[in-house]
């Protein structure tokens, strides 16, 4: 998706970036469950972590949505609620 040509249509960009945060939405989800079940050291703050990752997978969950409102934008068709492509 590196410098990707102007000609393509925003509403094809957008969805391939939801697609992209989809899948990194979903492998934080499997580390923040990692971090719940991990054995940690002293000087480690499991609660600390564990907060951090559930954080950044809100974020992702907000930018998929947000690339999506670009589609409705562009388009006028909702898709806040459909699964990324």
């Amino acid at each position: 998706m590196e410098n990707q040509p102007a000609t393509m249509p925003v509403t094809e960009w957008s969805a391939e970036l939801r697609a992209r945060v989809e899948e990194v939405k979903m492998d934080v989800h499997v580390f923040a469950g990692h971090l719940k079940n991990r054995e940690v050291d002293s000087k480690e703050d499991k609660g600390e972590q564990i907060a951090n990752a559930m954080l950044a997978y809100r974020h992702l969950e907000d930018a998929k949505m947000r690339l999506g409102k670009v589609i409705q934008a562009t388009e006028g068709v909702n898709v806040y609620d459909t699964p990324a492509k």
